[in-house]
């Protein structure tokens, strides 16, 4: 079991997948975000599937982009979309950076909040509607890559981002990191699902590549504001960075499909 507390301490945190449970001591705290990647690849299991099964059931395609839109909020435990809501309270108060982190500490959620999750779980329905409209099984697999990508990026920013705080999650896990190793792994694991994306689909992998580097542009502005990063902005950008990959592909598949 030693060989693999990283990865049950990952699964664990980042995910609701039943793992066993582990103690957090310092040497499985060093690599659990080298592993955090690897729980992208559950959900695109779970989204492929749930397609499948739509298909057999002959289900309708707005129910079928509903369960695309749900199936990686239940699988993570909505941990990312509870830091999304925090940072739209935050970053939409147009308060200093100081207050900005105090509102995002604060467990109460407030109407930015609520308004931010209400406006992202439609608009990723409706380009789920709209991508299966459109739908084309490689362009599919680039989108279930995504999920890899954006954690592969999120990794790779906690391990070379400065932190806005000296408590929370995320300084948790940074600052037991081997940050060299999981730099690393996270760069590696974000070549290669780009690799991939642009291998299965070259259009919609690319626009999709582009969705996500411009949500890592600002993210990275977000966090030099902020004097750094923290767990709700690692969930902001892992959501929007998703939602990013899922729009570009979908344009790029219907780009292809219009043009065919």
């Amino acid at each position: 079991m030693k060989p693999f507390r990283s990865l049950f301490i990952a699964f664990s945190m980042y995910s609701a997948i039943p793992v066993p449970q582990v103690g957090w001591d310092r040497e499985g705290m060093a690599l659990p975000l080298c592993w955090f990647p690897f729980i992208g690849i559950p959900i695109g299991l779970a989204l492929w599937g749930w397609h499948l099964l739509c298909q057999w059931l002959v289900l309708g395609r707005l129910l079928t982009a509903a369960g695309f839109t749900l199936l990686p909020v239940v699988i993570t435990g909505g941990i990312h979309l509870d830091g999304f809501c925090d940072a739209c309270d935050a970053l939409a108060s147009r308060q200093s950076p100081e207050k900005k982190l105090e509102i995002m500490k604060d467990p109460r959620t407030g109407a930015f909040g609520v308004m931010g999750v209400t406006g992202y779980l439609l608009l990723t329905c409706g380009v789920w509607d709209s991508f299966l409209f459109w739908w084309e099984g490689r362009s599919f697999g680039a989108v279930c890559l995504g999920f890899v990508l954006s954690r592969a990026l999120s990794g790779l920013a906690v391990a070379t981002f400065p932190l806005a705080k000296q408590s929370g999650l995320v300084y948790t896990f940074a600052a037991a990191a081997h940050k060299k190793t999981v730099a690393l792994t996270n760069g590696l694991l974000a070549v290669l699902a780009a690799g991939g994306m642009l291998a299965l689909a070259p259009i919609p992998g690319l626009l999709g590549l582009l969705g996500a580097s411009l949500v890592l542009l600002r993210y990275s502005l977000v966090c030099r504001g902020l004097g750094g990063t923290t767990g709700d902005l690692a969930g902001y950008f892992l959501e929007l960075c998703e939602l990013a990959v899922l729009l570009g592909v979908t344009l790029g598949t219907a780009l292809e499909g219009g043009l065919g």
